[in-house]
């Protein structure tokens, strides 16, 4: 067991760094290594609390609470896998569960508000006569491709379609 470990460990090290790019990605192959490591629950799951002052709190109790704070190497996992940059803005949270929740609500915010941006970009692209016909089609394929990276699908006959009313629009006018 204690190979396997060492192993993961010493492969943690080649995982990607994250660059304020990709994000879904990287928290995938991230949340995988520390799934394999037994630690992810961390990220999930708060602190057991400590006892009330003058409790007595029962051995398992205890436990659970060592373990969760043995567990919570996660942190610097997270941080290791990150840019020099990140790293530095993010090094001051207290806990995985308060750094992951924090990345989350920044990069999948960011994420859903580019998509939206993406949409707006498709919608009000438009045809001009005074450029070549390969460069316009050239960028409403990399508009295309961007859908796709994000995984928002696309019927093809609303792609075409689109395309079609920019044009007639700029005949039109």
């Amino acid at each position: 067991m204690d190979d396997l470990i060492h192993e993961m460990t010493t492969k943690f090290a080649k995982l990607e760094k994250f660059e304020d790019v990709d994000f879904r990605r990287w928290k995938k192959k991230m949340h995988f290594m520390l799934t394999t490591l037994k630690t992810a629950y961390v990220l999930t799951t708060p602190r057991p609390p400590e006892p009330a002052k003058g409790v007595v709190e029962m051995a398992e109790e205890t436990r659970k609470r060592q373990k969760w704070d043995n567990d919570d190497i996660c942190k610097g996992h997270i941080l290791n896998g990150m840019s020099d940059a990140l790293f530095d803005i993010h090094s001051e949270a207290l806990c995985a569960k308060e750094l992951w929740d924090t990345l989350e609500l920044k990069y999948i915010t960011e994420d859903d508000s580019s998509k939206k941006f993406l949409v707006s970009d498709f919608n009000n692209y438009k045809i001009e006569d005074s450029r070549f016909v390969t460069e316009q089609y050239n960028e409403l394929l990399g508009i295309y491709g961007q859908f796709k990276l994000h995984r928002m699908n696309m019927d093809e006959s609303i792609d075409v379609s689109t395309i079609i009313d920019s044009v007639l629009e700029r005949l039109q006018t």
